[in-house]
């Protein structure tokens, strides 16, 4: 059996930076306290956890003299609880998503609602959209009925950056093709990241080449997720695992090429320890 890697996949520049800062941040207070888990994989969290990172799903909640805001970013209210309660803020937020905040400030201050695409439970909409103040709202392609028409005459759409790039201009396409007589004006920015649309890529040639593909990466991972989606399209048998432990024999029975990809929040000794399990479990 042939075991062939995505060519780009694993963690990105994000995710390496935001866990450098809150490991140097550890070692140099003894330990501190990420405003929620610093990315969707559990075993980087654990990780982080052994050397002192802890997480803390509210400001409530964090007690000493510093809080770490997690790659997916806050919004503004959660920044001042912060300062409120006297904490030096350690911020680790995606530059990317960064981005994303203030075009959600700026066109929010210019007058325009604000549609951010994407998974409205996701903590970096909810954050981007906090920017906003009350001006925003995330929408799905099947939600373009949903936006009352008062709202529409001037839209700024914004993408959650781990969107898939087509179906986010599917969506824009959709939009004003159905509701176009409401809208008087509209604002694209693109802030999808780079990164994370390459490996979307690579997942989608690679998953034409192999007879079997696994995604490794947090089950709440929003890019894992869309990395499987995007290999399930290209017709292949897919399997979203989070460890070597989820392997099942069965998937590689009777298979000669099997496709490896991962999440931008999965480590490489995670990747690792699957490739090792697949050896070890495919028939000989």
């Amino acid at each position: 059996m042939e075991i062939v890697l995505a060519k780009e996949m694993g963690f990105c520049w994000g995710v390496r930076r935001a866990i450098g800062i809150m490991e140097k941040a550890a070692s140099e207070r003894g330990q501190i306290i990420s405003l929620g888990p610093i990315v969707h994989n559990p075993q980087v969290v654990a990780a982080l956890a052994e050397k002192g990172v802890q997480v803390a799903s509210s400001i409530d909640g964090v007690s000493g003299t510093a809080v770490a805001i997690a790659a997916h970013g806050v919004g503004p209210k959660v920044l001042e609880e912060a300062k409120v309660k006297g904490l030096d803020i350690i911020d680790t937020t995606c530059p990317i998503v960064t981005r994303s905040q203030r075009w959600a400030k700026k066109m929010a201050d210019d007058g325009f609602t604000v549609i951010v695409y994407g998974d409205a439970d996701h903590r970096e909409v909810k954050g981007v959209l906090s920017w906003a103040q009350g001006k925003g709202m995330a929408l799905a392609e099947e939600d373009v009925h949903s936006l009352p028409a008062e709202l529409l005459s001037r839209v700024a759409i914004i993408p959650q950056t781990t969107q898939n790039p087509a179906r986010f201009a599917a969506f824009v396409g959709r939009l004003l093709r159905e509701r176009l007589a409401q809208i008087s004006e509209v604002q694209v920015i693109n802030t999808l990241c780079n990164v994370t649309a390459g490996q979307q890529a690579e997942a989608r040639e690679l998953a034409q080449d192999v007879e079997l593909m696994l995604v490794i990466g947090g089950h709440n991972s929003a890019n894992s997720r869309h990395l499987a989606e995007v290999c399930r399209e290209a017709g292949v048998e897919t399997h979203h695992i989070e460890t070597a432990a989820e392997l099942e024999g069965q998937w590689l029975v009777g298979r000669e090429r099997v496709g490896v990809t991962a999440g931008a929040s999965t480590p490489d000794w995670a990747v690792e320890e699957v490739v090792r399990c697949v050896r070890e479990l495919a028939p000989r």
